[in-house]
This record gives structure tokens, sequence and C-alpha cells, in this order.
């Protein structure tokens, strides 16, 4: 299976059923209550699953995308998320741009 076939079957599985918070928490190197205080304070959105938190894929790269942001920067949560924002904006402006054959 191709790398990018692998990406799409791991999107679909996380799409479905989506990670756990251990299974989140373990893939971006933060603890579970990193998770449950940007939880709390509306910075991250997690789905219910039989009364457990569930992540999809796009979460993941978030919770990626804002711990490193706050790492390298000793950043707050809400400036980190709120660059985290503009760059989830950006990558769907460039998907928008190539399906319309413009990049």
């Amino acid at each position: 299976m191709s790398g990018s076939l692998t990406a799409i079957a791991l999107d679909a599985v996380l799409e479905e059923h989506g990670l756990t918070l251990q299974q989140l928490a373990a893939l971006c190197a933060v603890d579970h209550d990193w998770v449950s205080r940007h939880i709390e304070e509306g910075l991250l959105t997690p789905s219910q699953h039989g009364g457990e938190w569930r992540f999809s894929s796009a979460t993941l790269l978030r919770v990626r995308r804002i711990a490193n942001i706050e790492r390298q920067f000793e950043a707050l949560p809400e400036l980190a998320a709120l660059v985290a924002d503009m760059q989830e904006e950006i990558d769907d402006l460039r998907r928008r741009l190539r399906r319309a054959g413009l990049e």
C-alpha cells in the first residue's frame, strides 16, 4: 500500500472511530491534563462516542500544531490556537486554489 493510500485509510478509520484521549495525548506528546484544559478553554472540540471523548484526524493535526507553537514560542494556549486557526484557514485556501487549478 502506498503512503498516500495508508494516510487515506488511517483518515477513514479516524473519522469513523476517532482517537481516544490516551491515543491523542500519546501521538502528540502531551499529557491528558493538557488536552482536558484545552477542551475546557474551548480550544479543542472532541466528539462523544459511548460517553467518551473521541478525536478526529483534523484534531490530531490541530493538537500537534498548538502544542508545537506553545513549546517553540512559549505562547499562551489562546494565541497558539489562534495561530493554528490561521494555519488551518491557509491550508483550506491552498486546497481550494489547487482544485480550481490556480496554484
